[in-house]
């Protein structure tokens, strides 16, 4: 038998392990830790934004709170300054008369005050003549009553009454004479002084100028035209602003010095005027002016003021 041929053993085969695949990048826990840090604050902000659009959403069918309303012009308009008033400045006395110095017309006023006072609004085109005229001030924000006067009273008989004007004022006795009335409605007179044309002067009319809407206005522009009743170069001072009631009607009182020359010296009457709203087409005007020649007679001026009575 043929002898068993020999056998060459195989080469063993050791397959290797697959390679581990490469890497693309680093780990969490390759990262710095403020990195790390970062990364979880973004990731938390991401969630709160999300939850907070969430509730947004969820709420979007909630109706929408109403604006608040605008306010409309009427609401808001600043109503119109007075023209222009004041501080008033001190006293001057001046033969027992103590005319107190109001700013000219065209000073800016602060306080609205006197419900009475000219607003741009109203002025009219009688009243802004009056504010320019040099020969007076425009009347003081403040009220200040009429004082006593020098001298002393004439006595009174009785009332004398102003039918047309709807006033009835002192009839005075002894030196005050009734003369003829017009243009007025009633007149009386001091006597006649050498010299000179000017006498105490007191008389009643409706008043002669446009009424204005307030009482202290006409009263304004009647002083104003009082001086018609004056030398041509008369300036007025104020002494008194006051508002006036008689019975049921309001009225206005106006005290002034009038200030003039006369044969190269200087003159001053004192004067007043009440202008009383009464019942009529216009209001009435009771006026009186005495010059310094007969300043005994003064005193009749806060006796007229104090008696006037509506008919």
């Amino acid at each position: 038998m043929a002898a068993d041929a020999e056998t060459t053993p195989l080469p063993k085969i050791v397959v290797p392990p697959p390679a581990p695949p490469a890497r693309s990048g680093k780990g969490l826990g390759d990262l710095p830790m403020r990195k790390v840090y970062r990364l979880i604050a973004g990731a938390v902000a991401v969630v709160a934004v999300g939850v907070g659009g969430a509730i947004v959403l969820g709420r979007g069918d909630d109706a929408a709170p109403s604006a608040a309303p605008i306010p409309s012009a009427a609401a808001t308009a600043i109503p119109s300054l007075p023209v222009a008033n004041g501080a008033t400045g001190g006293p001057a006395a001046t033969s027992g008369i103590t005319p107190f110095a109001s700013p000219l017309a065209g000073s800016p006023a602060a306080s609205p005050q006197a419900s009475s006072a000219t607003t741009p609004a109203t002025v009219t085109a009688v009243m802004q003549a009056a504010l320019s005229d040099p020969r007076l001030r425009e009347l003081p924000e403040r009220d200040h009553g009429l004082r006593r006067l020098y001298g002393r009273p004439t006595a009174a008989r009785g009332l004398l009454k102003d039918d047309r004007s709807g006033v009835a004022l002192p009839r005075f006795a002894k030196v005050w004479k009734l003369t003829p009335a017009s243009p007025f409605t009633t007149r009386q007179m001091l006597p006649k002084i050498n010299g000179t044309s000017f006498r105490g002067l007191l008389v009643t009319c409706p008043v002669p100028i446009p009424a204005q809407e307030s009482v202290r206005d006409t009263a304004f522009l009647a002083a104003r035209w009082t001086l018609n009743h004056h030398p041509s170069d008369a300036t007025i001072s104020w002494t008194a602003s006051q508002p006036l009631k008689v019975g049921e009607r309001d009225g206005w009182l106006l005290g002034y010095t009038v200030n003039y020359t006369i044969r190269g010296k200087k003159r001053q009457s004192m004067a007043a005027l009440a202008l009383v709203d009464v019942a009529r087409d216009k209001p009435a005007l009771v006026f009186v002016t005495i010059p310094d020649t007969q300043r005994a007679h003064w005193r009749d001026i806060n006796t007229v003021m104090s008696r006037i009575r509506v008919l």
